[in-house]
């Protein structure tokens, strides 16, 4: 289902950029002297080189394809390796729609060289990457180094707050659902759980039996709620994650193991009392692992949500109007604007 849903909702994102293509208006500004004006207009900036992820390949493709062709733009897309089929599928129907040859291209192979070749040739004017923090921090270097442009989306350790008015049950499943959506493996997912201390328990509580009642297997396979791990690699990141915090305090909830089966299906887990010293506190887990942890007042909580350096996503749930306006102000997230929120009126 989680598959379908993605590509049925890449197909309405390219219809939407294809409606704001036909509104990329310029403008008039007044100028300096009455006399003057100052006309603007928008031009494509020229080809563009996107790098894309694998957990979400057809989705996050079209985001920068569609924008791109919107634009005026050529692109040449670099697929992930883990996932080449969706990529190329998606191309296939963009071609069978009657796209000019050229418009879009698509690659695989090694990264860091497809990545030094493609953004330091003349004909790239534009370098867009989704994907991780230090992926990211490569990729901005090479695009400084020949002065591209450049657009990232990176890594998350989104916090989600949940206020002592909120309706719990609204709450938790939703939570549950981004949580655990794609194995965990979501840059917006919510990681780190800030619960009024009041309401703490019993959310908890409720949050756990819904990762419980989760029945993970192969996709392939009905009524499955969520799928494996991608590698070995993130399997034995997450188990580290939560050694380390049990570590520090941590108590295990549920899951917090490997489901003894072929493939990297790992339980859905939740940890309590999650100190800010163990290292998924810190870095993030990208995984089926919810971090909860006890606030008294919202500023405790807004002063935890904003510690991090990741500020890609933040979750609110609160039927106060004056909780929202002081998250909305004061929250770090989505480069400094206002959060991914649930309000409850």
């Amino acid at each position: 289902m989680q598959a379908r849903n993605e590509i049925l909702g890449s197909a309405d994102v390219i219809d939407w950029f294809a409606e704001e293509g036909k509104r990329c208006f310029g403008q008039v500004i007044p100028g300096r002297t009455g006399s003057t004006h100052v006309l603007t207009r928008l031009e494509p900036v020229g080809p563009v080189a996107a790098f894309t992820p694998w957990n979400f390949p057809v989705s996050q493709s079209v985001k920068k394809v569609a924008a791109a062709l919107a634009a005026g733009c050529s692109i040449i897309l670099k697929g992930p390796e883990e996932a080449p089929g969706a990529c190329a599928e998606m191309v296939r129907c963009l071609a069978d729609a009657g796209l000019p040859p050229g418009a879009v291209g698509l690659l695989y192979g090694n990264p860091p060289h497809i990545a030094e070749y493609l953004i330091a040739h003349p004909a790239i004017r534009h370098v867009t990457l989704t994907g991780s923090i230090a992926v990211g921090r490569a990729v901005a270097a090479l695009a400084g180094r020949h002065l591209k442009p450049l657009t990232l989306e990176l890594g998350g350790h989104a916090p989600a707050i949940v206020c002592e008015d909120a309706d719990l049950t609204l709450a938790a499943s939703e939570l549950a659902r981004m949580k655990f959506m794609n194995a965990g493996q979501v840059c917006l997912a919510p990681t780190r759980f800030l619960i009024a201390r009041p309401v703490y328990r019993e959310f908890l509580d409720r949050f756990r039996e819904l990762a419980q009642r989760l029945r993970v297997d192969a996709g392939r396979l009905p009524n499955v709620d969520m799928g494996p791990l991608a590698n070995s690699r993130r399997f034995e990141a997450i188990q580290a994650l939560v050694d380390d915090a049990v570590k520090h305090g941590a108590a295990v909830e549920c899951g917090g193991q490997r489901i003894e089966r072929p493939g990297y299906f790992y339980a859905p887990t939740v940890l309590s009392d999650v100190p800010v010293a163990a290292r998924a506190m810190n870095e993030e887990p990208f995984g089926p692992l919810a971090l909860f942890r006890a606030f008294d007042t919202l500023d405790e909580a807004i002063a935890e949500a904003n510690r991090l350096p990741y500020g890609l996503a933040s979750y609110l749930f609160t039927r106060s109007i004056a909780n929202e306006a002081a998250v909305t102000e004061r929250i770090e997230a989505a480069c400094r604007r206002e959060p991914h929120l649930r309000i409850e009126h």
